[in-house]
Parts: structure tokens; sequence; C-alpha cells
């Protein structure tokens, strides 16, 4: 079995990536978390105190502010990292970007394999002349950021697709919603949506399990969900 480290150990995501490792063929043997945790095994208060031999590969879904060290301590470990950290800003891309430099990284702001079709199919919208187009998501009430980053990475891809520019996300929170993200394709005699929705938060931690299968394989580079899709 492969030595896995999650960083946010203790949070949600933690736990389904807990739940879900031995399905994978990993062991978890360390974490990292800012909260005390009732386990046997090693938990740490930063990555700078993860001990190297005790890891094969880093999963982060912890906070923006914690990605610049950890991409740092994969880069000088050489230990391949998946990040599904969202509301990222320049300076923590950066650092992912330069750790790539030297092990295999890979960052997406949604895990789901399904989000990962999704973001491919809205290629097919570049054949529709005179549509307008919105994108609107809708998330739990403790989610922080909005809109969510699954929706400004499709944002992105819609504007590749169309060539031109779309209104930023409407985004909705509320109640225990996992994450619903539509795109809206409006004519005027017709119209076209796309839809996905998350049943619960185990999908992003199946992704991200797939996704590490695949990274800890891969040479040094910045990697995304398409890769593991091989689309």
């Amino acid at each position: 079995m492969k030595k896995l480290a999650i960083i946010g150990i203790s949070g949600r995501m933690g736990a389904e990536l807990l739940a879900l490792a031995p399905e994978f063929d990993f062991k978890v043997t360390s974490g990292v978390s800012r909260r005390s945790l009732e386990s046997t095994l090693t938990v740490v208060s930063s990555c700078e105190k993860l001990k190297p031999a005790d890891v094969d590969i880093v999963i982060d879904f912890s906070l923006p502010e914690l990605t610049k060290g950890v991409a740092e301590w994969c880069k000088a470990n050489q230990k391949p990292l998946v990040s599904g950290v969202t509301g990222l800003k320049d300076p923590e891309r950066n650092a992912l970007a330069e750790a790539a430099e030297k092990t295999p990284v890979l960052w997406a702001p949604n895990m789901s394999l399904g989000v990962a079709v999704l973001a491919r199919m809205l290629a097919k919208l570049s054949l529709l002349d005179g549509f307008d187009f919105q994108i609107e998501e809708l998330h739990h009430n403790r989610k922080k950021d909005k809109p969510s980053g699954t929706a400004v990475f499709l944002q992105e891809r819609l504007k590749e697709a169309v060539k031109a520019d779309v209104p930023d996300p409407l985004a909705i929170r509320g109640g225990g919603i996992f994450g619903i993200h539509r795109i809206w394709a409006m004519g005027e005699e017709e119209t076209l949506t796309l839809e996905h929705t998350a049943m619960n938060r185990r999908v992003f931690a199946r992704g991200a399990m797939k996704a590490a299968q695949w990274l800890i394989q891969r040479q040094p580079g910045l990697y995304k969900m398409d890769d593991v899709l091989g689309v």
C-alpha cells in the first residue's frame, strides 16, 4: 500500500478520504490539522512537521492559506500532490506551478469526474449562434467562497468555448446542498441547460483518490482532471 498524508484530515473531506483510502490501496499514515484528532495516526499542526519517510503522496482539502506551505514541502521532498483547495489566488497557483517543476501536482477546483466531463461538454456550445449564457451554482450555507471555484472554472471554459465574455456566475447559499452547477444556454426560441449535482461529499473524495492513483505514476508536471480522464 502507498502511504498517504491528508492535509485537513480533521475536516469533512478528511473523514471521507480516510474512509475510502483502503479501497484505493492507500494507507493513511499521517495528516495535518489545526484541531486535535482522536486517532492512532500521526497528526501534526503543519506540513513542515510531516516525516517524508512516512509519505508517498499528499492530498490537500484544507484552506488557501496553507497551500503555499504544502506545495513547498511537496517540492522539497518530491512528493506528488493532489490539491482540491478552492479560492486560490495567483500566489497559491504560482506555488503549485513551482512545485510541479520537481514533482507531479494535480489541482482541480472540483474532483468530481462528472464535472470534468461537463467541462469538456462546454466546447459544443460554440455551435450555438446568438445565445446568451449564464452559470448558476448552489451550495450549503457554510461554504465560504462565492462564487465557487468550480463555477469560476466552468466560466473560464465557457468563455473559451463561445469566444466571448459571459456574466459572472450566480451564487446561491442555503441549507446542506453539496453542490449544484448549471450552465444555461438561452436562445430566442429554445433553452438548453447542462447540470451537475453532487449527491454527497464522497464523490469529491472518490475523484481525489482516482487522481492520486493516477498521479503517483507520473513525472513532474502540473496536471488536471482532464489528464486523469485521458482527454
